[in-house]
């Protein structure tokens, strides 16, 4: 008895809620995007076959932000500007290495 009254009344209540809201206006169309924009559109691709390895710079905006490197011999390989300050920072092909953590015990 305790649990359906209250879900009586809220059943009850719904639908003088509903009644007093108003339409949800629909959203602004999105502008048409310019070609100028720099933060519109693709990188640039720029792969440069060399003696020893297969270099590919990835820009956008004219700013180069990842290089990936493929060696003739070995794994492939990336040169990553994290924060934008010009200074490239090595990745491997794979994503980094998170250990397992447990809690073993609460103080």
């Amino acid at each position: 008895m305790r649990i359906v009254f209250p879900a009586l009344l809220l059943a009850a209540a719904l639908p003088l809620a509903a009644a007093d809201s108003k339409p949800v206006p629909p959203p602004p169309p999105i502008p048409p995007a310019s070609a100028d924009d720099p933060a519109v559109g693709e990188p640039e691709v720029t792969i440069v076959q060399k003696e020893d390895a297969t270099v590919t710079e990835y820009r956008m905006a004219g700013r180069l932000y990842m290089v990936k490197v493929t060696p003739k011999v070995g794994p492939e390989y990336y040169l990553v500007d994290d924060d934008g300050t010009g200074q490239m920072v090595r990745r491997d092909g794979q994503r980094p290495l998170r250990p397992p953590m447990w809690v073993i015990k609460r103080f």
